[in-house]
């Protein structure tokens, strides 16, 4: 009741302009593009934060059960690659942090309190990260093999823990909790029930899945590439099977958590439930499309499937959906932007969990995966393609919030910096991301074209046997 009051306080306060007030910005939309460039860019690189690192354990650990030099070999060079995503990761999440300051001051300065200890805890979780990622990429070679094995665990436990306390804030964003709020001011704070806001359970598992499943499918797609050249000696055959399967499994569990988190949007966003689909008017029965154009309160041109919405939002197909009249029009997202971001999101997340069923019942049946060459460019694809449902699916959850930056208490142009030169700021950060990739790009295709005979003698020619 405490937090209902808080937000109908809120609604009232940013309507008659109280709450942080509302400077003057011409360049607005400038400044949520280059907030966006830099979220789009570091999230693809988080995925490999959070799920990387397992992998090569997972490899390590092969080794030490197996005393198979091949599976030391691959976790070495993986660990390399890991380091690369590490350094251009520091350097997209320093530029993120001085954004969140310089581009929304007052969404900084009002609710702080609430949410900073999220970034305080993400902060030694990186810290721990960066000291033991250094001890393990150092200590091949100078570490007993247990031991070393043992310093990349809290490399991958820091991936998970830092990745967690940010969508803590990012939950919070979205089911606002743990604070007051009187005359215009914060108070009550609690930061603990904040950062454990209705939305921030779904938010983590969703997204752990989607670090494996991008990690997975794009480390995997290398190799398949490798594979379709006539590379089919051992070494690709197990580079290759070791992150698929790992990602083959993560893609269908990630429909079953993508129905819960719409499920909760559907509660406590209606408004955002309602752009997915592009439902005008509330109604009993909704109906869901597939395709189609949203215009003057309704979908043309789509497939309809009757009671659908209905069906998937409340296991109910007569259930009442909310659509986006609930709401003035000056509260509603850019509804084709969510709702075709939202389609893409879910298309190609369909078709990466057809691929991992296909993949795993082939396994099953012949022992082995798919020899088909079709398979392979399958799986080269699905690298990007995660990469690109990724892209969507942070689309559907930040677009689809507008325009709120705080869910019905803060609005996004009452965040935003009245200072001048953010063109001249996007263009430098646009830059910057531009440099940055090709560095990245430089430097993983460095660790990839090392000889492997320079770092295990003899290893290329191991003798060929089921993975």
């Amino acid at each position: 009741m405490t937090d209902l009051i808080a937000s109908l306080a809120g609604l009232a306060l940013q309507a008659s302009g109280a709450l942080g007030g509302a400077p003057e910005q011409e360049h607005l939309f400038q400044a949520r593009q280059m907030q966006a460039l830099s979220l789009g860019w570091h999230i693809v690189i988080v995925c490999f934060g959070v799920a990387f690192p397992a992998i090569v354990l997972f490899m390590e650990a092969l080794h030490l059960r197996t005393g198979d030099p091949l599976y030391r070999v691959i976790a070495k060079r993986w660990s390399k690659a890991m380091l690369v995503l590490f350094a251009v990761g520091v350097v997209s999440g320093t530029i993120l942090s001085f954004e969140l300051g310089m581009l929304w001051p007052e969404f900084m300065a009002t609710f702080g309190d609430v949410f900073g200890l999220g970034f305080a805890l993400e902060g030694f979780s990186f810290f721990v990260e960066a000291i033991f990622i250094a001890i393990y990429v150092y200590g091949w070679d100078r570490l007993p093999a247990w031991v070393h094995f043992l310093t990349g665990i809290p490399v991958a436990i820091a991936g998970v823990t830092g990745s967690m306390f940010v969508l803590m804030v990012n939950g919070w964003m979205n089911a606002p909790t743990g604070f007051s709020l009187e005359d215009g001011r914060v108070t009550d704070v609690r930061p603990v029930d904040a950062l454990l806001n209705d939305h921030v359970w779904h938010e983590l598992v969703h997204m752990l899945l989607a670090g494996y499943m991008v990690a997975g499918f794009c480390v995997a797609g290398v190799y398949a590439w490798g594979l379709l050249r006539g590379r089919r000696d051992r070494y690709h055959r197990v580079a290759f099977l070791v992150p698929f399967t790992v990602a083959a499994l993560a893609s269908p569990a990630q429909v079953v958590v993508g129905d819960w988190a719409a499920r909760q949007v559907g509660e406590t966003q209606p408004v955002k439930l309602a752009a997915f689909e592009g439902l005008g008017s509330t109604q009993a029965g909704a109906s869901l499309h597939l395709g189609g154009w949203y215009r003057d309160g309704e979908v043309i041109g789509g497939i309809e499937l009757p009671r659908m919405l209905s069906l998937l939002a409340a296991h109910d197909p007569d259930a009442v959906v909310a659509g986006l009249d609930s709401v003035p029009p000056d509260e509603r997202p850019p509804v084709n932007v969510v709702r075709l971001a939202f389609q893409a999101m879910v298309g190609i997340g369909s078709a990466l969990a057809l691929l991992g069923v296909l993949f795993v019942v082939a396994w099953w049946r012949r022992r082995g995966p798919p020899a088909s060459p079709w398979f392979h460019r399958a799986a080269v694809l699905a690298g990007p393609a995660a990469v690109v449902a990724l892209i969507c699916g942070w689309i559907v959850t930040e677009v689809g919030r507008q325009p709120w930056i705080v869910y019905r208490v803060m609005r996004v142009e009452e965040a935003v910096t009245a200072a001048d030169g953010i063109p001249v700021g996007y263009g430098f950060v646009a830059a910057v991301y531009a440099a940055l990739s090709a560095v990245a790009v430089w430097m993983l295709r460095r660790v990839a074209r090392a000889p492997l005979d320079e770092e295990v003698e003899g290893a290329s020619t191991l003798p060929r046997r089921p993975a």
